[in-house]
């Protein structure tokens, strides 16, 4: 989940560095630090804390110059987070250089190996050992730093993207990847390596990404060199032009990017449907589902795997699915899928959402599906992503990129695109008439308008936020598409606010959940007209009865729970199956808001990180 950066070229590489590192904070950010090399040594400064930390600490105390240098943004797995264990690290002769992204699972039986040859270690991590492997066979072999990084790596276990250099050459940056994304960024007479293309999008519209088991030597002057690391056999890099812009991972006059993402949300959506939705024509027009139209009306079923939010999306598709289209569904945890040893068959569809598209467990769970023989769909943001490749079709969410790690805009574009796919094949099996269809395809066509209407709510919310900032729990309650609302509303708060929260249905609510209630206690109930409106006044009821306090997310024009609760959030009206669009909002809005008031760093929650590329 860390972050990586390096240069190598004719410009200096400290400014590069620090500002690609904190475009990629999302990633980690307990710890930090950079590696610069001027001509003849080099200049190391980490320290625990954020990259702007880092910056200070470097500054102050070490050369910035040099054209050469790595950083690294930190999520910590092995050893806390702390100067000594920050990367980047060298080896015992202090020649070789690394950072790196992921888990070297057989760590400690190289570093027992290393230890009995004479190596020492001042850290705890695995990337300390894994630098000293290199350097071990570099001298045992003698070989030069690329192919000991080939030989290294074939002796461990786990995941990586990795960056090396040895300062006794440094023309050369080796990299590698498995598991954890790495692109290289290549401009005149220069290259950029980072985990994403954030950090280096103002100097270059050209990426490669790395396959997994791919490394490569990026030489000024020359051409990347690329090789499989298992066979040695020659890889040919593939140049993409990257779409992305400097403004979209900017904040753009907002506070923060979670702010700004949630009033994305109306173009987000609009940009996710363009080009695919033609309401006055009556047709969904999606290449992933057209050019694969009898595996998913020929399926058994539907397993939807995810993690988090993307895990939520998917719950709503289940009822998206099963009530439009009438296709079995069940949702998984991606973590939990491989290993319960899951009856798949050649029959199967799988779905796969991800907002990075780089998620450790959901690739995991690809894998499993791909070898049982099941047709696998990605459904992800991020174009030419681990997940995108690893897919035999799928779909783009063109959500546009997500900074802050709570994800916001990532889910309500993830339930347009399985709403376009429930749609075309409802109308493919003739589940409902055509003016029907009609009529869905209109409704989903107006709700950017509609998510423009209730972020106008953000006044009220952010009144209701200022009573209940200092609550300690909070209850979320929905019924039928709008319990993984309440499900997601509740991540939202735990994430940002760090206030205990849980969603429930509706209903299970007197089924144990109940206990909980008392004048103190806030509940979020989601009573739309569309559903079960009259169950969940209901329950509304019930919660009254027994003085807690009742925040309502509302139809507009609402007049029944307009009585019976404390506070109420107006949403347009809608198709039920589309009240997720809607509801959702206020929610987000009502999480951010606390979390601001009560001074949490909204954009960067603690022990988080956005992408999640370690199990």
């Amino acid at each position: 989940m860390c972050g990586i950066v390096g240069y190598i070229g004719h410009r200096d590489a400290y400014p590069i560095i620090i500002k690609g590192l904190q475009r990629l904070e999302y990633r980690g950010y307990d710890s930090a630090g950079i590696v610069l090399f001027d001509g003849e040594n080099t200049h190391l400064s980490k320290t625990k804390g954020k990259v702007e930390d880092l910056r200070k600490k470097s500054e102050a105390t070490i050369s910035i110059n040099g054209k050469l240098g790595l950083g690294h943004t930190r999520w910590a797995t092995h050893g806390v987070p702390n100067d000594t264990n920050s990367h980047p690290h060298y080896s015992n002769s202090g020649d070789l250089v690394i950072i790196h992204n992921g888990i070297i699972e057989n760590y400690e039986s190289i570093k027992k190996a290393l230890i009995k040859r004479g190596y020492t270690f001042e850290s705890d991590t695995d990337t300390e050992v894994l630098v000293n492997l290199i350097e071990e066979v570099k001298k045992k072999e003698g070989v030069k730093l690329g192919k000991a990084v080939q030989i290294a790596l074939n002796q461990v276990v786990g995941a990586y993207a990795i960056a090396v250099f040895d300062k006794n050459k440094p023309d050369e940056i080796v990299v590698a990847k498995l598991g954890s994304p790495l692109a290289i960024g290549i401009g005149e007479n220069e290259y950029f390596i980072a985990s994403d293309a954030s950090p280096f999008i103002e100097f270059t519209n050209n990426a490669v990404y790395l396959e997994d088991e791919e490394m490569a030597i990026v030489r000024i002057g020359k051409e990347i060199k690329m090789r499989k690391i298992k066979d040695d056999a020659i890889a040919y890099p593939n140049i993409l032009e990257l779409q992305m812009n400097l403004e979209e991972i900017e904040k753009g006059g907002y506070d923060h990017f979670m702010l700004k993402e949630i009033y994305e949300q109306p173009r987000a959506i609009l940009d996710t449907y363009r080009g695919r939705l033609l309401a006055d024509q009556g047709l969904v027009k999606m290449a992933g589902i057209d050019q694969n139209l009898e595996k998913f009306l020929n399926a058994n079923r539907i397993i939807i795997v995810a993690c988090g939010t993307s895990w939520h999306a998917g719950l709503v598709a289940e009822y998206i699915f099963e009530d439009l289209a009438r296709i079995p569904v069940e949702v998984e945890y991606a973590s939990e899928f491989r290993y319960r040893n899951p009856v798949i068959t050649e029959n199967d569809v799988l779905i796969a959402i991800s907002q990075s598209g780089e998620t450790a467990d959901t690739l995991a769970a690809i894998k499993l599906a791909k070898e049982k023989g099941a047709f696998v769909f990605g459904v992800c943001n991020v174009v030419g992503s681990s997940i995108a490749r690893e897919t035999q079709a799928g779909a783009y969410t063109h959500a546009g990129p997500e900074i802050g790690v709570a994800s916001t805009k990532a889910f309500t574009t993830q339930i347009t695109v399985l709403t376009l796919i429930a749609l075309k094949l409802a109308h493919e099996k003739g589940v409902f008439s055509q003016s029907k269809y009609h009529e869905y395809l209109t409704e989903l066509e107006g709700i950017p308008s509609k998510v423009e209407k209730t972020l106008e709510s953000n006044e009220i919310v952010e009144k209701i936020s200022e009573i209940y900032k200092d609550s300690t729990n909070c209850l979320y309650l929905g019924r039928g598409y709008n319990f993984p609302v309440a499900l997601e509303g509740a991540l939202k708060l735990k994430e940002i606010s760090y206030i205990h929260a849980e969603g429930y249905p509706a209903a299970e609510m007197k089924h144990g959940p109940i206990a909980l209630i008392d004048e103190q206690m806030p509940v979020i109930v989601i009573a739309t007209k569309k559903g079960h409106y009259e169950k969940v006044v209901s329950n509304i009821q019930e919660i009254k009865s027994r003085s807690g306090k009742i925040i309502a997310v509302v139809t507009e024009g609402d007049k029944t729970v307009k009585e019976l609760a404390d506070h109420v959030i107006e949403v347009p009206e809608t198709s039920e199956s589309l009240t997720p669009l809607l509801t959702t909002i206020p929610l987000q809005l009502l999480s951010y808001h606390i979390a601001v008031m009560r001074g949490c760093n909204v954009d960067q929650p603690r022990n988080l990180a956005k992408s999640v590329t370690v199990e």
